[in-house]
């Protein structure tokens, strides 16, 4: 025998209803969420709720330690040292009378005078290749005498330097070791501002230490760091010891070398950190394995990068580019026929900025490389190609009257100039025959002083008009009254143009 349950026929269309209605809405949910991002899937952006429990990050679970845990064994920490024998002759030197050195001898009696220093420096390294090839920064390594590498299970090795480049301030070294850990290398120039990086390395000796970080700029210049220079910036904490390390993306892959860190005159880290791209740095590394040097192209021109206020004492209206200052005589640049003035706009159809874009271009090519510039010349552009020459080891970043102490009117009010005689161009390491006039003092509050005018410059132009003295010289400054002016400034033998504003 059975038991039937009776349902009022009321409660049975109330359900019924109900369900209709709950299955509109999660119909109407659904359709509308086919069309949402999945957040959390392959390599896309994660947010985690803020004081929220530990959820899952994808393919990062709770953290980065996937990213973080193979590169690690792969930075190193590097020990070098040196000896430095101190030269105090200078402070002491009667020790170096043959009257007192008979009574302290010649070895042993060297009384108050200190003994050779051993300088010690500590430094990071990143393992590129099984067999013990590593990268580092010159100066972790600069006139050591002993280089040591200890590897994340504590072994140590000994070092062999392979080569450096203090320029780009990059450093190869060779450890006899196979089966090594290696980071992968990746590519710099895609970083973004705004990418997460991470920095490894051994910061005041705490060994395999990560931080975490944006890419806070790429490109930066300008430092007075290095000769060559377009750094990676990033907020990543940075300390001594860190130099040499790696900066790596959220693939792992090696995207920098640390190098230097921003201390606002504090001695440490205030969030301003900077690497040099691996791009760079694996061009510099190669050429080290290859050559044993860095060889780089040559142009033979000064250049500066062309301010606002520059183009339009040239009439330029172009976006971007760079002045040449200055052309070396002989130098590749010379011979293609480039002049003071010109202003470089491109390289092979690629638009140049700024003065450390087109030197890196350049140095990057190899000598004997054919390139094209994008020359601005007297109102039209006009294509020179230039053979590229070798960079010189030595080579840089690149009858009048008697009347004296004449101070020029208009915008250069402050500014003391006399006559460039033979004697004062021999004492600035100047031609004989150079001509113009020589800045005796510079009011510091004067507006020639902020545009960078120093003592001892020689001022050669004034708006384009050659000055061969002092009375050109007011002629042509009273010529643009108290309008901006453009100047031709030699200053140790190297010529830049410099505009001043009106006081």
């Amino acid at each position: 025998m059975k038991n039937h349950l009776h349902i009022p026929r009321w409660v049975a269309t109330f359900t019924v209803l109900a369900a209709l209605i709950c299955g509109g809405v999660i119909a109407v949910t659904f359709r509308n969420w086919s069309n949402h991002e999945v957040y959390g899937a392959g390599a896309a952006a994660i947010t985690v709720a803020k004081d929220g429990p530990a959820v899952s990050l994808g393919s990062f679970k709770n953290g980065f330690a996937s990213v973080l845990a193979p590169a690690l064994p792969a930075v190193v920490n590097i020990h070098s040292s040196k000896v430095v024998k101190p030269d105090n002759q200078g402070d002491m030197p009667f020790f170096n009378d043959p009257f007192f050195r008979q009574f302290f001898g010649n070895n042993g009696g060297q009384f108050g005078q200190p003994a050779p220093q051993r300088e010690e420096s500590l430094g990071s390294g990143v393992i590129l290749a099984s067999d013990g090839l590593i990268v580092t920064n010159n100066h972790v390594i600069s006139g050591a005498s002993n280089i040591k590498v200890t590897l994340s299970n504590q072994k140590e090795y000994d070092a062999k330097l392979i080569g450096t480049d203090p320029k780009s301030d990059i450093a190869v070294l060779k450890i006899d070791a196979t089966g090594l850990p290696v980071l992968p290398v990746g590519d710099s120039s895609k970083l973004k501002v705004g990418d997460v990086v991470f920095c490894i390395g051994e910061p005041f000796g705490l060994q395999g230490t990560a931080t975490m970080g944006i890419v806070s700029a790429t490109g930066r210049s300008n430092l007075g760091i290095e000769s060559y220079e377009d750094f990676i910036q990033t907020d990543a904490s940075i300390n001594p010891g860190n130099s040499g390390g790696a900066m790596i993306n959220l693939a792992g892959d090696l995207v920098g070398i640390n190098t230097a860190i921003e201390t606002g005159g504090g001695g440490g880290s205030v969030g301003i950190g900077f690497a040099i791209p691996i791009d760079m740095a694996r061009l510099v590394m190669n050429q080290i394995l290859e050559h044993g040097k860095v060889i780089r192209g040559y142009l033979g021109v000064y250049i500066s990068t062309v301010s606002p206020e520059l183009a339009k004492q040239f009439n330029y209206t172009g976006n971007g580019g760079v002045l040449v200052n200055d052309v070396t005589s002989g130098t590749p640049g010379a011979k293609a026929g480039l002049k003071r003035g010109d202003i470089i706009t491109a390289v092979n159809g690629k638009t140049v900025d700024a003065a450390n874009q087109l030197q890196l271009q350049i140095s990057e090519s190899a000598p004997g490389t054919v390139v094209r510039l994008t020359v601005w010349r007297d109102g039209k552009s006009q294509e020179i190609p230039v053979t590229l020459g070798t960079l010189p080891e030595n080579a840089g970043n690149t009858s009048n009257s008697n009347q004296q102490g004449a101070q020029g009117p208009g915008v250069m009010k402050g500014v003391q100039v006399e006559n460039v005689t033979p004697s004062i161009a021999n004492q600035l390491n100047l031609p004989p025959d150079t001509r113009g006039v020589v800045v005796d003092s510079v009011d510091p509050s004067s507006n020639a002083a902020a545009s960078g005018i120093q003592q001892g410059d020689v001022i050669q132009e004034v708006d384009h008009k050659p000055v061969s003295n002092v009375q050109e010289y007011q002629q042509a400054l009273s010529a643009a009254g108290n309008q901006a002016v453009l100047l031709l400034i030699n200053q140790k033998g190297v010529t830049s143009y410099v505009v001043v504003q009106p006081q």
